[in-house]
């Protein structure tokens, strides 16, 4: 799977558990480490925890290999590493200090969502 293919299929999969302001950012021209980026929010732990349950079971039955997964275990910040795309799961609190989506949105970058102005 390509970076934009596993990047939709995780924003779905949030969507359909109810994350908050899903983000998918096409960052290929901006970095070499990866060419897409999804961020999430959730209102709790064991929100982040289901949330990033439910990317690895849809991307894993999509055939895409997760390489890395760092911040389940405190739920605060949950990043799961695809290679081509990686999906941050944030807690509402450490998404507003991080502000990670403002950091590398550049350019038009965002990429649509179906669901974008949908309610969860």
């Amino acid at each position: 799977m390509e970076g934009k293919e596993i990047a939709l299929t995780a924003a779905q999969a949030l969507f359909d558990k109810k994350a908050q302001d899903i983000v998918v950012l096409d960052v290929s021209r901006l970095t070499v480490i990866t060419d897409a980026m999804v961020i999430g929010s959730g209102r709790n732990t064991l929100q982040l925890k289901a949330l990033a349950d439910e990317v690895e079971d849809r991307l894993a039955a999509a055939g895409a290999r997760l390489l890395r997964k760092d911040g389940q275990q405190d739920a605060r910040w949950i990043v799961l590493d695809y290679g081509a795309a990686l999906v941050h799961l944030f807690h509402t609190q450490e998404r507003e200090f991080y502000r990670l989506d403002k950091l590398w949105e550049h350019d038009g970058n965002r990429v649509p969502l179906p669901f974008d102005g949908l309610e969860p």
